[in-house]
């Protein structure tokens, strides 16, 4: 009883919703007595949207500032504030640094870092003004250690920790907390998507798998239990943190 009115009256926005860890983001929030913006470049979002009215699709690019400032204004004006920024929204790429192209490389940051940046640009104003806010970036394994045929994506989310630290400290004073997950492969359509073409899928993901000290990939629920967590109140004293989840990949 106490998950189900643990963010009651809260307003919440989801980036990258239609994605597996968003839509696990979005069920926890919403079961848990929040109203979300589920946001998504995917017109698979409006599936998210309630029959109770408390969850409102928002379809666009991440990247863009338009996009964020739609999300923001769906919140204020459906909800009446915003108390939660969840910025989950990211693509993926493995190629060798050899063989990213320009395109390649600024279309990686548009996604993964200035969706980010315009997103949370957008909402610090509004979260800001609440008694306790918080923003949940969605980082990696890969913003925190060198990993082979990742040098964009790695770079991507590097950013997206420090970027995390940094409005931690600047925002701190507001009451707003920013922390980040760092998830280790989690068995989504984003990691399948990434292996496909590959003569050997099966074994790649196989071994992926056994890389991770506790033998598995992790599932999208688990992280979002996760950034729940780190949204919730039960995390009041929590900010600036970057939290591995990755089965003990970054302990060896």
């Amino acid at each position: 009883m106490a998950r189900m009115s643990e963010f009651e009256g809260q307003v919440a926005i989801v980036t990258g919703a239609a994605g597996g860890v968003g839509r696990e983001v979005v069920r926890l929030l919403h079961d848990a007595g929040a109203s979300v913006v589920a946001e998504d470049l995917s017109p698979a979002v409006a599936e998210l949207e309630s029959a109770d009215g408390r969850i409102v699709a928002v379809e666009g690019d991440v990247a863009q500032a338009d996009t964020a400032r739609a999300a923001v204004s769906a919140a204020l004006e459906r909800f009446g504030r915003l108390d939660i920024l969840v910025n989950n929204a990211a693509r993926f790429l493995m190629k060798s640094i050899l063989d990213t192209s320009d395109e390649e490389w600024d279309g990686l940051l548009a996604t993964n870092v200035r969706g980010v940046f315009v997103h949370s640009r957008e909402a610090l104003p509004h979260l800001s003004q609440r008694d306790a806010a918080s923003i949940v970036n969605l980082a990696s394994i890969s913003g925190l250690i060198g990993l082979p045929q990742q040098a964009a994506y790695c770079a991507t989310k590097g950013a997206i920790v420090q970027l995390t630290r940094q409005l931690a400290v600047e925002f701190a004073p507001q009451g707003v907390r920013v922390n980040a997950v760092a998830p280790g492969a989690i068995e989504t359509p984003f990691l399948l998507d990434a292996l496909e073409g590959a003569p050997n899928k099966d074994e790649v993901l196989a071994g992926i798998a056994a890389s991770h000290p506790l033998g598995r990939n992790s599932h999208p629920a688990e992280i979002a239990e996760i950034v729940v967590f780190l949204a919730s109140p039960k995390a009041g004293f929590v900010t600036g943190a970057i939290v591995p989840a990755d089965g003990g990949f970054t302990a060896q």
